[in-house]
């Protein structure tokens, strides 16, 4: 009995810490911003500083059509440069033969790929 509840306390005080323990989320500033890459309809990369790289996902297809011709207007949303989540970022894009007509993008989420992930996105595979 007396082990049961000091594993149920044990497994109280792990709940609680484990918040605490959770990695922090990665921020950067958009004057960071090296250079982008589009991966599809749905996902822009993101090279910051010498190298990290940042994966954010579209809720809605706006990067459909985008060349690298075209331009993406990338900012931080507050306005104080710097992201540490999708509600930080604004993205908008305006397709140069689609008459100059902005379309924002409803960022669903932004991911720190792992050194392994930026590696292998740089080398061009998917």
């Amino acid at each position: 009995m007396k082990f049961a509840i000091a594993l149920i306390g044990a497994a109280t005080l792990i709940a609680i810490a484990a918040p605490a323990l959770a990695a922090p989320k990665a921020c950067f500033r958009t004057s960071e911003i090296g250079n982008h890459t589009v991966g599809d309809n749905h996902t822009l990369y993101l090279n910051v500083g010498p190298k990290d790289v940042y994966r954010v996902t579209m809720r809605n297809t706006c990067l459909g059509g985008v060349t690298s011709t075209d331009p993406i207007e990338i900012s931080a949303t507050a306005g104080s440069g710097s992201v540490c989540g999708a509600d930080d970022l604004t993205i908008r894009t305006t397709l140069a033969g689609g008459g100059g007509l902005p379309a924002r993008c409803l960022i669903d989420d932004i991911v720190k790929l792992t050194p392994a992930e930026a590696a292998t996105r740089k080398a061009g595979k998917p």
